[in-house]
């Protein structure tokens, strides 16, 4: 019997048993009997049917590589029904491009598509937008990127349609910082990469170079300082701050991660929850005894019928997006206001602790869901008092009865 899912996910993939599949536009993917998946098409490109099979698991085939392929086939038929030469350029315009781009990130699972909306929305398309794709270089870029480090940072973003002239600065003494531009930049690269792989543009003129970041030390809490701003969330009048802090000091998951959980997200018994769309990818967070009976008792004050931990009758999406002025309430209240403490800090801090109390890297890792352990590494420099601790276990060990005396000077 076939299982239907709306989104072709990894967790989804994995949860599959034989003879059950997941369809999503066009795309099917079906968990065979020895355990291996076969990926299939069912599309209809330019007036015909396309169905066929295009692979398995165990030969190399992602969801990835179905959309790209299917993207190709889509692109080659445009190219024989228009007449045109392969190879030659598509005179399409960035701001074009940005919406196709987003469409097909949304069809694919794309990650952190809101935050490149946002980008794209912002900065990248006011600046680029009536540029052809194929023309962007870098000397654009490099305009561009003295453009916004040179430009205040702005409340509320721009109008649509908006130039640089257009902008009106919010605080002309805060200018966007490099890594802010980084990012931008980092968007700008991939919806390059892919407009190159999806034969938009024949070839990738452009160099993207990004600026060089200063290592800045992660600011996060001591134990006191969670215990005050535990006790604060806890007689804030808004009933969904404890719980964020909570679950955020205890996980180290992102803000969006922790505000978008649903309840079948959690497993109780194997003390876990399922992330499907973290920005990493699809990953699962282990919890605590503790943090499992707070969310056992957390599920059962709010509505039975509740589609999210955090609901919010107001979102478009259905759960709160953000808890910007509990937050801000929280903060003043543990007297901590005055330090850059933003609700990303309850991740550093969770890192941090684990990393000082001793956790070894890939765990930490594990539980964090950095891409690569260097990621991590950057936490095990914020003091140097674990550090100490370690090396007076090896004095322990050298000389348990003895203190190590100083080396007599030759007479």
């Amino acid at each position: 019997m076939a299982k239907k899912f709306s989104k072709l996910t990894k967790l989804g993939m994995q949860r599959l048993k034989a003879g059950e599949q997941i369809i999503e536009h066009g795309i099917e993917f079906e968990r065979m009997r020895d355990g291996d998946g076969a990926f299939r098409i069912n599309i209809m490109v330019d007036g015909k049917r396309i169905h066929r099979s295009l692979g398995r698991e165990s030969e190399g085939m992602t969801p990835l590589v179905v959309w790209k392929d299917m993207a190709e086939m889509r692109s080659n038929s445009v190219n024989e029904r228009l007449g045109l030469a392969k190879g030659r350029k598509n005179h399409i315009s960035f701001s074009v491009a940005t919406q196709r781009y987003l469409e097909e990130l949304a069809r694919s699972n794309g990650k952190d598509i809101p935050e490149k909306r946002r980008r794209l929305a912002l900065h990248l398309v006011p600046y680029f937008g009536k540029m052809e794709l194929s023309r962007i270089d870098s000397l654009s870029v490099e305009r561009y990127k003295k453009l916004r480090c040179g430009e205040p940072s702005l409340r509320g973003g721009v109008r649509r349609g908006a130039t640089a002239k257009d902008r009106v600065p919010a605080d002309s003494t805060k200018l966007t910082s490099r890594a802010t531009v980084n990012r931008e930049i980092a968007v700008l690269s991939h919806l390059m990469n892919r407009a190159l792989e999806w034969g938009w543009i024949s070839s990738l003129s452009v160099k993207l170079r990004r600026f060089k970041e200063e290592q800045t030390r992660f600011e996060y809490l001591t134990i006191d300082e969670m215990a005050a701003l535990l006790l604060a969330a806890g007689g804030d009048s808004n009933a969904q701050i404890y719980p964020f802090i909570c679950i955020g000091l205890h996980t180290g998951m992102r803000t969006g991660e922790i505000l978008s959980l649903r309840p079948e997200f959690i497993d109780f018994d194997k003390q876990v929850i399922h992330l499907p769309k973290a920005k990493a990818g699809a990953r699962t967070v282990p919890i605590s005894e503790a943090l499992r009976e707070y969310l056992r008792s957390y599920l059962q004050s709010i509505a039975a019928d509740s589609d999210w931990l955090f609901a919010s009758a107001r979102s478009k999406s259905g759960h709160t997006e953000g808890l910007r002025d509990p937050w801000l309430r929280v903060v003043d209240q543990a007297g901590l206001k005055g330090r850059p403490i933003t609700p990303h800090t309850l991740r550093h801090t969770a890192i941090t602790h684990l990393v000082q109390a001793g956790v070894d890297l890939p765990t930490v890792q594990k539980v964090s869901g950095h891409k690569t352990l260097q990621m991590v590494v950057r936490y095990s420099h914020q003091n140097q008092e674990h550090v100490q601790d370690a090396l007076r276990k090896l004095d322990e060990r050298i000389a348990p009865d003895k203190k190590v005396e100083p080396i007599a000077s030759a007479a």
